[in-house]
């Protein structure tokens, strides 16, 4: 008896963005952090996917778009395994690793309720003093955002 392989495979992207090893919880949250879902190019994406190295994993996939570094670095807040894969005319012309910035602005409200950057038209400034456990300390109020207390814009 022959054993049948039943697979489906998402084609290949002939010029764009691969985003790799994105913790399957986390793949909405870079659809997101990247506002690619007002991104016009085709998107394709996949959650729960089968990983040997971290048992499962997200992809994300974005044809015509290759991302500037501010934009990589966002990922690092919420995927921080994951990787940038920029593709031209089917082949791998680079391949990164997120990683998380000494300074954050513009993505993350600050925890503090009472801080001017949520009352003012202040744009908000994070340092990052704890990058494994990401911890945010406000430029302005000086109050630590904890990864679990994060708001996203």
């Amino acid at each position: 008896m022959s054993e049948k392989r039943k697979e489906l495979k998402v084609s290949a992207i002939e010029n764009g963005t691969v985003i790799d090893h994105i913790p399957s919880n986390a793949v909405f949250q870079v659809i997101r952090i990247l506002k690619l879902e007002k991104f016009e190019n085709m998107i394709l994406f996949g959650t729960n996917l089968e990983s040997k190295k971290y048992g499962s994993k997200g992809v994300i996939k974005v044809k015509n778009k290759y991302f500037k570094p501010e934009e990589v670095n966002r990922i690092a807040l919420v995927a921080p395994s994951a990787s940038m894969i920029e593709i031209k005319d089917f082949e791998v012309i680079n391949k990164t690793v997120v990683e998380v910035p000494d300074e954050i602005s513009g993505i993350v409200k600050c925890f503090n309720p009472n801080c001017i950057s949520n009352h003012e038209r202040v744009k908000n400034k994070f340092q990052v003093v704890d990058k494994n456990n990401l911890r945010l300390k406000c430029y302005y109020c000086e109050k630590i955002t904890a990864k679990n207390n994060m708001t996203f814009f």
